[in-house]
């Protein structure tokens, strides 16, 4: 952190409703809420030492900017912002807030950020944490790397491109989400959720894309993926690999190279809705051999 501050604030509320003011080289320092309320404003090499720096704050734009670890909670009801090259070390960062722009930030702390937001656009974002926008609706992000689980549970109308994400429980209770050219590694992935669609994708998921209602694979590679598709349906999958195992699919269409392992049950399963295309089926049981020990 830069230590040649030309303006240093302290004190509570030190900034309250500021308009049409620019900050360069400031400090924020011991004091909740120091640009709460303001409207129009424009901060560059600074840094925020304290909790609550910008909330129910409307038109603003952040540019090289450090949030330090207490300044937590920082950006909450508030609209129209912008992050570039900026560092954020707190977390529960954003909430309850819309139009959010976010371009070369790294989130060293992600934990429950991005809560319950609106029309959010992330490209070259880095996030460490759990709960990464939970509920947020509108979500698109390009060159994105997240490390956290139950990433964007509940979320809505969401793109995303050329990004790795590390999360067990990812997009569960989502809906109409699309992912593009993409590497998606962890357990659970997609549970309860509506019209996914997964496009050129690399997949590694135990007990992968089950309950989902809507399920489209176009191009994709799995890895070490088991149990996969179970109470799916509504599938559309075109999968370019090996599947370790699949099981009980509802309705739908799956081509694979290959299955190592099959499972249709006709106690949980219409097995005449299903269609399976593939090379080679390693072996087919008709109840999951397994099942009383899990």
């Amino acid at each position: 952190m830069e230590n040649n501050y030309k303006d240093t604030y302290t004190g509570e509320r030190a900034q309250y409703f500021a308009e049409n003011k620019a900050y360069e080289k400031a400090l924020f320092c011991e004091g909740e809420s120091p640009l709460k309320h303001s409207k129009d404003v424009q901060v560059e090499r600074s840094a925020f030492q304290w909790k609550y720096p910008l909330w129910n704050s409307e038109n603003v734009k952040v540019e090289d900017t450090v949030f330090l670890e207490m300044g937590k909670a920082g950006i909450w009801y508030t609209k129209n912002i912008s992050l570039k090259n900026c560092e954020i070390k707190a977390p529960k960062e954003f909430r309850r807030s819309k139009n959010i722009v976010l371009e070369n930030v790294d989130f060293s702390n992600a934990q429950e950020t991005l809560w319950n937001c609106s029309d959010v656009k992330l490209k070259n974002v880095k996030a460490k944490g759990d709960y990464f926008a939970m509920n947020t609706k509108g979500f698109t992000a390009e060159n994105f790397m997240l490390d956290g689980n139950y990433f964007l549970d509940g979320g809505k109308n969401i793109e995303i491109h050329d990004s790795v994400i590390n999360s067990k429980d990812a997009f569960w209770n989502c809906e109409n989400v699309t992912v593009y050219n993409s590497k998606i590694c962890g357990e659970y992935l997609g549970w309860y959720s509506k019209n996914l669609k997964f496009v050129n994708c690399t997949i590694e998921s135990n007990q992968g894309l089950c309950y989902v209602e809507g399920l489209t694979l176009i191009d994709c590679r799995f890895e070490n993926t088991t149990l996969a598709f179970e109470y799916s349906s509504g599938i559309d999958a075109k999968v370019n690999s090996y599947i370790e195992s699949v099981k009980n699919p509802l309705s739908g269409k799956i081509c694979a190279k290959e299955i190592g392992t099959l499972i249709l049950n006709p106690k949980r399963t219409n097995v005449l809705d299903v269609i399976i295309e593939c090379s080679r089926v390693g072996q087919t049981f008709s109840e999951d051999p397994n099942e009383n020990e899990r």
